[in-house]
């Protein structure tokens, strides 16, 4: 027998086993017993949703909060951007891969859609940045489990301006495309200095102010500050789901992390 031939261009999950469970069955079940627990709201066309990308056992609950709003919305790609934390980004960085796999199965990249992101000159391609990142991949289970079938633009943002990630938002967004920034909060801190940290954080991302946040409020600020540039420049609304730390779900309080969930619409007509 000939040994199958592996498959090319695919960027293979990374922390499988260890942010979530490696076997197919067992992931599925945990995701579909988080998106059980929060109710969506229901308000407005929801054109996206920003998510913690911590562990499950942490910010599972948190980022639940956020994918449970994306049920009775119809969405045929997603471009999800976040913060590289292994290897530094120029800019913002995409994947020359073709699909990212999850144990649920492989997701499609919009080659096309990056194609012209490349030709525009406002992403470039990094799959060094891309093979050991969690931010994005650990969106993808629940992303997975609310859509089914998608086509993924997956970004990853380093020391990119706002208005540089907002002009790609721009670029990108349409009726069927979902936009997902991900992002944990304050890093570290005791209970009750990271509540106070995070609820300042939260009230400027609901003020929309893309001036304020930096890294020390959250990792993925360069991706969270671009968003709010877009939703400032469009119209957009912002909507707290949720705000809690690690010491919320694993009862240590000693040391923090902080996660919060909103969604992104369009103000409703006058």
């Amino acid at each position: 027998m000939f040994a199958p031939k592996p498959r090319l261009n695919l960027r293979p999950p990374d922390v499988a086993g260890s942010f979530y469970p490696r076997g197919e069955s067992e992931l599925k079940a945990i995701v579909e017993s988080l998106l059980a627990e929060p109710k969506s709201s229901g308000r407005g066309r929801l054109l996206g949703v920003i998510a913690p990308h911590a562990g499950y056992m942490y910010s599972g609950p948190i980022a639940a909060s956020a994918f449970a709003e994306v049920p009775g919305h119809s969405y045929a790609r997603v471009l999800l951007i976040g913060p590289p934390h292994y290897v530094s980004v120029r800019g913002i960085a995409a994947s020359s891969a073709k699909a990212f796999a999850t144990p649920l199965g492989d997701v499609p990249i919009d080659t096309d859609a990056i194609g012209y992101l490349v030709d525009q000159g406002v992403v470039s391609t990094d799959d060094r940045a891309h093979a050991p990142e969690h931010s994005l991949e650990v969106e993808l289970p629940f992303l997975q489990t609310v859509l089914g079938d998608f086509t993924l633009i997956p970004l990853l943002v380093g020391d990119a301006s706002p208005q540089d990630v907002a002009a790609v938002i721009g670029a990108i967004m349409d009726g069927r495309t979902l936009l997902v920034v991900s992002t944990d909060l304050s890093h570290y801190l005791d209970d009750v200095s990271a509540k106070a940290r995070d609820r300042a954080t939260a009230a400027a991302i609901e003020r929309l102010d893309y001036a304020t946040l930096g890294p020390y409020e959250a990792c993925g600020f360069s991706a969270l500050n671009g968003a709010l540039c877009a939703a400032q420049e469009r119209g957009w609304m912002i909507r707290r789901l949720d705000l809690r730390n690690s010491g919320d779900t694993s009862g240590d309080r000693s040391r923090v992390v902080g996660y919060g969930a909103w969604s992104i619409s369009a103000k409703p007509a006058d």
